[in-house]
């Protein structure tokens, strides 16, 4: 029952998302939307981490099944794809890299300002 309600409470959230996609006229995914609306649920404290902790997990352990019907689609779609398949790659690759090394440098950001409010908090009696 408590996985239930926490994917009846991401479905809520990602259908709010939605909702915002069709009232809001810019090119931004319903998906992001829904993603902003989590943060900022999950960062205001109107929605607790334990609400949705278990379900989020899961789902993220299954993610990768997610992506075969994408990868069957491209590969239905290769007689589109065959002229620019070169520039695709490339951008792939250098966006990949570009994510990568931004996830990188914020988490080793996040982490040094922990670490250092830890040793701020630990100075003062």
């Amino acid at each position: 029952m408590k996985y239930l309600r926490q994917f009846c409470i991401i479905l809520l959230i990602s259908f709010l998302g939605e909702l915002l996609h069709i009232l809001i006229p810019l090119p931004i995914p319903a998906s992001v939307y829904g993603l902003v609306l989590m943060l900022t649920a999950l960062c205001t404290g109107i929605l607790k981490l334990t609400q949705v902790r278990e379900t989020a997990d899961f789902l993220i352990e299954i993610m990768p099944v997610m992506f075969i019907p994408a990868a069957v689609g491209l590969l239905e779609s290769w007689s589109a794809l065959q002229p620019i398949w070169l520039p695709v790659i490339v951008v792939t690759v250098l966006t990949t890299i570009i994510v990568m090394a931004a996830t990188g440098r914020v988490t080793q950001y996040m982490i040094h300002r922990s670490h250092r409010q830890k040793m701020k908090g630990a100075d003062t009696p």
